[in-house]
């Protein structure tokens, strides 16, 4: 009321109009606190996680932490129907939206499917593309599965949150149109609210 020289009817109209927006929120006792925004994930046969995010208005974005060729553990063998100890890209990264870190991901690809696949992904901007560079022109979700647990300290520093807070373990399958494996991922995060 001070700082802007208006009556406080004029302040609890104008925290109205910001709180009806979803700018802020009001607490009872404690005060006005900026809202952030939150992020919705929804999940269906084509989530794409660069549109998800762009829908709403968040910026996607990335950063490769580590990409190697592995022989495949017996879990990601059997997701992938690939025998045991088949070479497969093993990519780690963080996915961003508006520049703050959402999730941890651990993504494997069959080798022998997607051969070059480190080059190619680098030549363009989202998996999508990439695997339209192998002929795959669509591919779909064949199973999610999303699990809550506690957060290693590395991944609460890396997602910029507290140790305390639990974070998603989400694990998909997705396959193209035919029901092959393009890749299996796992990955870490939390929703920032």
């Amino acid at each position: 009321m001070v700082r802007f020289g208006v009556s406080r009817f004029t302040v609890r109209q104008a925290i109205a109009s910001l709180e009806r927006r979803g700018l802020v929120r009001a607490e009872q006792g404690r005060g006005t606190f900026v809202q952030t925004p939150v992020l919705a994930y929804p999940i269906s046969r084509r989530t794409r996680f660069s549109r998800n995010l762009i829908e709403q208005g968040f910026d996607p974005g990335g950063e490769l932490l580590s990409q190697e060729i592995v022989p495949a553990v017996a879990e990601v063998a059997e997701v992938l129907r690939i025998p045991e100890g088949q070479s497969v890209v093993r990519r780690r990264g963080i996915g961003k939206a508006n520049d703050i870190p959402i999730e941890l991901a651990e993504v494997f690809l069959p080798l022998n499917r997607f051969p070059d696949f480190p080059q190619r992904r680098a030549e363009h901007s989202t998996y999508t593309a990439t695997f339209a560079s192998y002929g795959i022109k669509d591919y779909v979700r064949a199973s999610t599965l999303i699990e809550a647990r506690m957060p290693t300290v590395q991944e609460a520093e890396r997602l910029r949150q507290s140790a305390s807070s639990p974070v998603f373990v989400v694990t998909r399958l997705d396959t193209d149109l035919d029901g092959g494996p393009s890749y299996s991922a796992a990955g870490f995060g939390r929703r920032r609210v």
